[in-house]
């Protein structure tokens, strides 16, 4: 309970403070009913050991006189009950300690908030003795002030000094938050266009690499082909220069030979001719030709005469 009531004066953030814990009257009647729960479990954790007691007088507590081997065990036994109880009320207490803090967090976080705890106070004494007092004031019959029903709060925007600012700062985060995440969006298109545009980077990549190694390959077989051509023409050329050769030495030896037997027809034809012409002369129509010849010739001759006479 004093762990709760001096979390609540650290965590408290509203500007106009009354009643004796500094808190507002709402803050305190939620203070006020904690500390109903927490005396009602408290009573509850007292009842339950008046009642381990009472039942070792019960059990146990039954003659006059008890040997000191008795009265440990007795008392051991009632350590070890008493001990659990207490343990496990105080687990609770913890749990249920964490459980409101939870549900003040809860709330601040929605507006934004990030409260904290001063865990020093918990041990402060005047602190602790003004929750006391404040307890003893509130809870005795005599003193007792009427409360109103306990209604589970909302924590609800106010017309305060203090609100209007954090109001304007909550603004202000959720404008800022809006900017962000328009800007997000925006980042987020223009990551996927740059991933669509990667995958397409990626594919074209892969079908150039794809078409290389095609035209690799095709080149690999063109060139094996040509050089196959080349071989080819090559063997092809050789045995074509070595026939041109030889048939360039046999028409050279031929030659030579028609050469030979050129000059032996030239001189075969010279002398048919000579002999041709020696026959010829040796005709009787050569013969009168000639004479006949002769006689012009003597003609001309004696016509020249005349003319120059």
């Amino acid at each position: 309970c004093s762990f709760l009531l001096s979390a609540c004066l650290s965590l408290c953030f509203y500007p106009h403070l009354q009643a004796e814990l500094g808190l507002n009257e709402h803050h305190q009647n939620e203070a006020i009913s904690y500390m109903r729960f927490a005396r009602f479990k408290r009573g509850l954790c007292l009842k339950t050991v008046d009642s381990c007691f009472q039942d070792l007088k019960d059990s146990r507590l039954v003659e006059e006189t008890f040997t000191v081997d008795e009265v440990i065990d007795m008392l051991d036994g009632l350590q070890s009950v008493v001990h659990s109880e207490v343990e496990s009320e105080l687990i609770n207490t913890t749990y249920t300690n964490v459980l409101l803090l939870r549900q003040l967090f809860s709330q601040a976080e929605k507006w934004y908030l990030k409260l904290q705890t001063d865990v020093s106070d918990l041990e402060n004494r005047e602190l602790l003795e003004q929750v006391a007092e404040f307890e003893k004031s509130e809870f005795t019959s005599s003193n007792k002030k009427p409360t109103a029903d306990p209604v589970k709060p909302k924590l609800a925007p106010l017309n305060e000094g203090g609100t209007e600012l954090l109001n304007k700062t909550v603004a202000r985060l959720q404008e800022e938050n809006e900017k962000l995440k328009t800007r997000l969006k925006t980042i987020e298109t223009q990551a996927t266009a740059a991933l669509d545009e990667k995958s397409k980077l990626e594919k074209s990549l892969r079908d150039l690499q794809m078409i290389q190694g095609d035209q690799k390959t095709n080149a690999n077989q063109d060139i094996t082909e040509l050089e196959n051509k080349v071989a080819a023409l090559k063997s092809q050329f050789e045995k074509t220069l070595n026939d041109t050769t030889a048939n360039q030495k046999f028409l050279e030896e031929d030659l030579v030979t028609t050469k030979h037997d050129l000059l032996k027809v030239q001189d075969q034809l010279s002398a048919a001719e000579k002999e041709l012409e020696k026959k010829f002369q040796q005709t009787a129509a050569y013969r009168n030709m000639k004479e006949i010849l002769t006689k012009k010739n003597e003609q001309i001759k004696d016509l020249r005469r005349r003319l120059s006479k």
